[in-house]
């Protein structure tokens, strides 16, 4: 079973910065797609950004030019950078990540959730 654990949420004032870790453990022949999402009270899970195994980034529309993500292959890491925070992106953040677990089984796994709050 792959494994994900995050961290580097907390609590920061509006326009500041945090960044986010996500490592991935286990048994993986390969892992493609890793990304973040964020789910706040009362809302709907939303992307918030991906990248492949070959650095191919994508973005939703609302965090554009302010967080920027990246990963580490060879320590199967994926980061969030997140600057010029708003209030309006204080979420619990979920790190996501796809692949295969051998070569002909999928897998889809899910972080347990940090929580970024950040103060007006």
């Amino acid at each position: 079973q792959v494994q994900l654990v995050e961290s580097g949420g907390g609590l920061v004032q509006s326009g500041g910065s945090l960044r986010l870790s996500c490592a991935a453990s286990g048994s993986m022949f390969s892992l493609n797609v890793m990304g973040w999402y964020r789910q706040a009270p009362g809302k709907q899970r939303e992307l918030v950004a991906t990248i492949t195994s070959g650095g191919g980034t994508d973005y939703a529309d609302s965090v554009k030019g302010r967080f920027t993500i990246s990963r580490d292959n060879a320590k199967n890491t994926v980061f969030l950078q997140m600057s010029s925070l708003k209030p309006e992106d204080t979420s619990v953040y979920y790190c996501n990540a796809n692949g295969f677990r051998t070569r002909t089984e999928l897998f889809n796994s899910w972080g347990q959730g940090t929580q970024v709050t950040v103060s007006s």
